[in-house]
This record gives structure tokens, C-alpha cells and sequence, in this order.
């Protein structure tokens, strides 16, 4: 089974500083064809995330400014993480656990790339369908 390594190597994740306005999140977002903004200081440490839910539920159902809102003020602070080491399996589970789409990968405290459920295969999703599935037959 592959690991969260394996996912995110030679990646390049999106990341913005936390007083990045949401107008350059979304701008980046859509010209790198992702979901999701990792909210990083300035040794890529994480300090939150931001994803497209988020400019949908805290921004524009909120009728808040894309230009003069900060990532800072509607990201999502310390989000859960995994590191590098651990299986893919293990990040579908923190997945499903945490109802997220996408999930930080954070080797000593510093930003190493992001996964999301399109990374997976199709062996890892069925694997975790079969889990769910178990602990509701219990």
C-alpha cells in the first residue's frame, strides 16, 4: 500500500500567508486547478487552510469582501495534519473522521504537500468502503 510520500512527492502545494486577501486565494486556486490553500507563516509552518467550501460558506454566504478579507479571518486554524510516513489508508480515515476533503501533509512541523480524495486509487477508497461498511454491520 502506498504512503502519503508517495502522494505528495515533487509536489508544490499552494501556500499563502495568512494576510493574503481571499481574492488571491481564489485567483490561485483557480489558475493551479486546486481546492484548497494551505495558510502558512513564513518558514512553512501551517497555520490554517482554506478551500473552496470555505470561500462558499464564510465568504460569500456571509456577504463578506473577497477584496478585503483576509485568509486569516474565515481559514480554517490548525487543521488536522498527517505526516509523510504514514499509508494513504491512514489519510482516508483522518478524512472520513474529520469530514475533509483535503488534509495536510506536515513532516517536523513544516508544510510538505496536501492530499485530497482524488489522489487516492481505487484498491485505498474500496479498502476503506470495506472498513466503513464492517463498522456498520456492528
Amino acid at each position: 500500500m502506498r504512503k502519503t510520500a508517495d502522494i505528495v512527492r515533487n509536489q508544490d502545494p499552494v501556500m499563502l500567508a495568512p494576510n493574503a486577501t481571499i481574492k488571491e486565494a481564489c485567483r490561485v486556486m483557480r489558475d493551479r486547478r486546486v481546492g484548497a490553500v494551505l495558510i502558512t507563516d513564513g518558514d512553512r509552518r501551517l497555520v490554517g487552510i482554506f478551500t473552496g467550501r470555505d470561500a462558499v460558506h464564510r465568504v460569500l454566504a456571509e456577504g463578506k469582501s473577497a477584496v478585503r478579507t483576509t485568509l486569516r479571518e474565515v481559514m480554517t486554524a490548525n487543521p488536522r495534519t498527517l505526516p509523510s510516513g504514514k499509508l494513504a489508508i491512514d489519510a482516508l480515515r483522518l478524512m472520513e473522521d474529520c469530514r475533509c476533503r483535503h488534509l495536510p501533509i506536515v513532516d517536523d512541523g513544516k508544510v510538505v504537500g496536501i492530499v485530497s480524495r482524488f489522489d487516492f486509487s481505487g484498491i485505498e477508497l474500496d479498502r476503506l468502503d470495506e472498513e466503513t461498511g464492517l463498522w456498520e454491520r456492528m
